[in-house]
C-alpha cells in the first residue's frame, strides 16, 4: 500500500480519496494545493492513503460477504499500520480524519466505529449507507445483508448506539458534513443528522448550493472547513 505525506506540523489529516481513487488524488484534483498555506505553516500534516474499493465495495464478480471482509481487512490496514504511522511522524494531539465523496463514507465509518482515534471529521458529500439507492446508485450489496454489513453502515448501527463511552467519544468529536443541496444523497445526510440529534451528538451539517459533487467544490470547502 502507498500513500502520499504532504506537510511537517500540525494536525495530522487521515485523507480518503473518492471511489476507486488512488493515494494521489487529492493532489491531483488540486486539494493540496487549495491548502498549501495551512500545510507550509505548519497547521496541517496530510497523510493520503490508497484505497481498494475494486478489491471491496465496487468488486461485483465477487460474493457480497466477500466484498465487505476485504473492506474489513482495508480498515485492519488503517489502524494498525497508518494510524501508528502518523503518531510516530507526529505527536500532534489533533487527528483528523476527511474525505469527499466514497471518501467521505470512509473517513465517517472509521470515526464512528473508533472515536477515541479521532478529533475531527470533515466528510464531503459522503453517502452512509452503501445499501441506500437512489438515482443510478444501487445497493452495493446487491440485497445481502449480514452483521458485518451492519457494522459498516452509519446510518443503521448509529441508531442502536448505546454505548456511553463510545456516544461521550463522539461527543467529544467535531463532526463535519458538508454535502450538496441537489446531491443525490442528500437525504441519507439529512437522515445521519437525526440520528445524531436523537443520541445528542451535536455536529455541523451544511449544504451546499447546487450538487457539488466535483473537485472545483471540495477545492472552495476544504480550505474553509479543514
Amino acid at each position: 500500500m502507498e500513500l502520499l505525506v504532504f506537510g511537517h506540523a500540525g494536525a495530522k489529516v487521515l485523507v480518503f480519496p473518492t471511489r476507486g481513487g488512488r493515494f494521489y488524488e487529492y493532489e491531483n484534483l488540486g486539494l493540496v494545493n487549495s491548502i498549501a498555506h495551512k500545510i507550509n505553516a505548519g497547521q496541517l500534516q496530510l497523510y493520503c492513503v490508497d484505497s481498494i474499493d475494486i478489491e471491496s465495495m465496487y468488486c461485483f464478480w465477487a460474493h457480497p460477504a466477500g466484498r465487505i471482509q476485504r473492506h474489513q481487512q482495508y480498515e485492519d490496514y488503517i489502524l494498525r499500520e497508518v494510524l501508528p504511522l502518523m503518531a510516530q511522524k507526529n505527536d500532534h494531539p489533533c487527528t483528523i480524519s476527511h474525505g469527499c465523496s466514497l471518501g467521505a463514507y470512509h473517513a465517517a465509518n472509521i470515526v464512528f466505529r473508533h472515536p477515541h482515534l479521532f478529533n475531527k471529521l470533515a466528510a464531503f458529500s459522503g453517502r452512509f449507507d452503501l445499501t441506500w439507492q437512489v438515482e443510478s446508485f444501487s445497493d452495493l450489496f446487491e440485497g445481502f445483508y449480514n452483521d458485518n454489513v451492519y457494522f459498516h453502515t452509519p446510518t443503521h448501527y448509529l441508531v442502536n448506539l448505546n454505548c456511553p463511552q463510545r456516544l461521550s467519544e463522539l461527543a467529544n468529536t467535531d463532526l463535519l458534513f458538508i454535502i450538496g443541496n441537489q446531491d443525490p444523497f442528500l437525504q441519507n445526510n439529512h437522515t445521519l443528522s437525526h440520528i445524531l440529534n436523537h443520541k445528542g451528538l451535536n455536529h455541523r451539517m451544511i449544504e451546499w448550493q447546487g450538487r457539488a459533487h466535483r473537485g472545483r467544490y471540495w477545492r472552495e470547502m476544504v480550505p474553509q472547513y479543514l
